[in-house]
């Protein structure tokens, strides 16, 4: 079996374990304003302004982020749009333009061209297997950013390859993995850190999916939600850079018109949503099916012997041209045109049931065999059969319903989308931008919550997770991130159990609290910690009668809010024994206090 990832330990540099830590700042910079005691003015020990101007000045990284994420856009689609006319260009030289149902080239074609691509893959493109979701997380989170050049080749050669000539796969997810190789060449080529390096592969994404979609939004929330993980500002505004400059190259080939088109859609009756929320039901339903059925059968292809490797892809092909040659060519390849189709209602709703389960097993059989190419247009259609098919048998049994099938057909999109892909927010603004229509939302966003809420139930893994697992890597799980609840201050708050003090008092006042320390007022409000420690080195060099803001140091306590994250906490206990919690209207009044046992304790009853 061909790995399907670069081996690390082919590649150079050390590999950070915490791909996590790539945008945080540091302690050093998000740290509290040093005062002198008493008062509001900087401390001796804050670094000057010439330090300062040094400190926030960019670096060379910094100064060509923004512009390189511009120009990784417009060099990603280009070669998007490359991409989707090599697929195009195949497809009309081996399939022809109207391929129908008897076609004997139906058969053999899918059959050689998984011949031709499974040679490839072996001998020359080993990495360019999967659909590319994984890959990049990989090269994310395993490999620094690392997306060779060869992977890139290859991914466009075979993808363009198995998709122009029939095989039930589609072109957005390699074009993601395409975006984030540009992304890495540049990076690597320019020699940027291995952190900006690492930074590079998600924006690369982006602007590879946001070509392939013509869709910016959606790639960039696809990005976040799936292969980031979480909210970057650090990377925000490179995704949206290269997302809006791709799709400005592919609309500068294609048009700005969205990729679906349907009338716009007058939600009148509420009752109608009862319709849609159906859809949703049978939505959260099939993507389960659909998640299962992959994989049932990706690992046990993979564990036949390794010489069948090389005529699983042709195998695929074989069956999926049967389904072609014998009635419905319409699941062979990214079938955009039969969504189309089924937008404007032009089949019936036995069709589109019957295209639902065979463009499920056709999509199966491609990518189990190891085929390369994505599950995004697949998702897609057979959503839309679905919504198709629903729509249809309810408006042939309860005509009053005023919606069109083509608004069942782009709701389903959404609802298959949601519930197998697992990514919700995307779901409800791809279904937005790939028809233009926001008349639609409401239903959109019912039905995408129910179908997720239902397939998340019955199957807890998602796809990419499941993926992920039968592949060997232990990548992060982006659908068990979301759902992590954040402990914050509050959580681990505790009474103050420590003497509170004024620093005009004298140390006399605080001689009973040696051993535990106490906290104090300063006269601008804020608030010092004093540890025992601290306290007996007072006693030890002043009088009792000494004010006790003579024995403050330079450095003073952080402010410490109950809406904090509870791990913010965690860097200044070796410093300070305990923390006094504040309250963000007013500093002068103490919301509690916080201890390293109070933090170890809720952490601990989270477990």
């Amino acid at each position: 079996m061909m790995p399907d990832s670069p081996n690390p330990a082919s590649l150079t540099g050390a590999r950070d374990a915490d791909i996590a830590g790539m945008s945080a700042p540091s302690a050093a910079s998000s740290g509290p304003l040093h005062r002198s005691p008493g008062s509001a003015s900087v401390s001796p020990g804050r670094p000057g302004p010439t330090a300062s101007i040094e400190k926030i000045a960019p670096t060379r990284d910094e100064r060509l982020f923004l512009v390189l994420s511009i120009f990784i856009g417009v060099l990603s689609g280009l070669l998007v749009v490359a991409f989707r006319i090599a697929i195009e260009w195949i497809r009309l030289l081996t399939l022809g333009s109207a391929p129908h149902a008897g076609q004997f080239r139906l058969l053999f074609v899918p059959a050689v061209a998984g011949l031709i691509v499974s040679a490839l893959v072996i001998w020359f493109f080993p990495a360019a297997r999967g659909s590319g979701v994984n890959q990049t997380k990989a090269a994310l989170y395993i490999y620094d950013g690392y997306i060779s050049f060869q992977t890139v080749i290859g991914k466009f050669i075979t993808s363009a390859l198995a998709i122009g000539a029939g095989h039930s796969l589609g072109p957005e997810d390699p074009s993601l993995q395409i975006g984030a190789g540009v992304a890495s060449i540049i990076g690597r080529n320019l020699q940027l850190s291995r952190r900006r390096l690492r930074m590079f592969a998600p924006i690369g994404a982006a602007a590879g999916l946001a070509a392939a979609f013509n869709a910016p939004i959606s790639a960039i929330l696809f990005v976040i939600e799936e292969v980031i993980g979480s909210w970057s500002a650090a990377v925000l505004g490179s995704l949206v850079l290269s997302a809006i400059s791709s799709v400005v190259i592919a609309r500068w080939f294609w048009g700005p018109e969205p990729m679906f088109r349907i009338p716009s859609i007058m939600l009148r009756d509420p009752r109608e949503l009862m319709a849609y929320a159906v859809l949703g039901v049978f939505g959260g339903l099939l993507a389960p099916v659909f998640s299962l059925t992959l994989g049932y059968l990706r690992p046990r292809l993979r564990a036949l012997p390794r010489w069948s490797i090389f005529l699983q892809p042709a195998v695929a092909g074989l069956m999926v041209g049967a389904i072609g040659f014998f009635g419905f060519p319409q699941v062979m390849g990214t079938g955009y045109d039969v969504i189309d189709q089924a937008l404007h209602g032009q089949f019936v709703w036995q069709v589109l049931l019957a295209l639902v389960f065979l463009k499920l097993l056709a999509t199966t059989f491609s990518f189990s065999s190891g085929t390369p190419g994505g599950m995004f247009a697949p998702t897609l259609f057979i959503g839309a059969m679905l919504g198709g098919a629903v729509g249809a048998f309810e408006k042939h049994f309860f005509p009053h319903l005023t919606g069109t099938v083509g608004a069942y057909c782009l709701v389903g999109m959404g609802v298959l989308f949601a519930g197998f892909l697992r990514a919700p927010l995307t779901s409800v603004f791809m279904v937005l931008e790939v028809s233009g229509n926001y008349s639609i939302i409401l239903p959109i966003i019912l039905a995408n919550t129910l179908s997720f809420l239902i397939s998340r139930s019955l199957q807890p893994v998602g796809i990419f997770e499941i993926f992920t697992q039968q592949d060997g890597l232990d990548l992060p799980s982006m659908e068990e991130q979301r759902e992590e609840s954040v402990l914050r201050v509050e959580d681990a708050i505790q009474p103050v159990t420590v003497p509170v003090v004024d620093s005009s008092d004298t140390l006399q006042s605080v001689a009973g609290a040696v051993a535990i320390g106490c906290l104090v007022r300063l006269a601008d409000g804020s608030w010092y910690a004093l540890s025992g420690d601290d306290l007996i080195a007072a006693f030890a060099t002043l009088t009792p009668e000494t004010p006790i803001q003579r024995a403050l140091k330079e450095d003073r306590t952080p402010l410490i809010f109950p809406d904090m994250p509870l791990d913010s906490a965690l860097h200044s206990f070796p410093r300070w024994p305990f923390l006094p919690i504040l309250n963000r209207a007013n500093r002068g009044a103490l919301e509690g206090m916080l201890t390293l046992d109070d933090v170890l304790r809720r952490y601990r009853s989270t477990n």
